[in-house]
């Protein structure tokens, strides 16, 4: 069986669901980087570099696919889940 492909919010690139991020707004209204893949909420993904979750940033995707306000707090701490990743 294929493995599911998603599209990155800031590049809109696509590649395997394994290669992405994924972030999710969870039904108490936070944002967070998920790491299982499995939290409950809405979820939107992005690539695993710094510079695709600046544009994402810049042009409100993440904001429209989440369809929330996202805190510059909870940017930093999506900032620190992409740096983990690369790191």
């Amino acid at each position: 069986m294929a493995e599911p492909v998603r599209m990155c919010a800031g590049c809109r690139e696509r590649a395997p669901k394994k290669e992405l991020i994924r972030i999710v707004r969870t039904p108490a209204g936070e944002i967070v980087a998920d790491a299982t893949g499995k939290t409950p909420g809405r979820g939107a993904y992005i690539c695993r570099k710094a510079s695709c979750l600046a544009r994402a940033r810049k042009s409100r995707a993440l904001e429209r696919m989440l369809e929330t306000a996202i805190s510059p707090e909870a940017y930093d701490i999506l900032a620190a889940a992409v740096g983990e990743e690369n790191g």
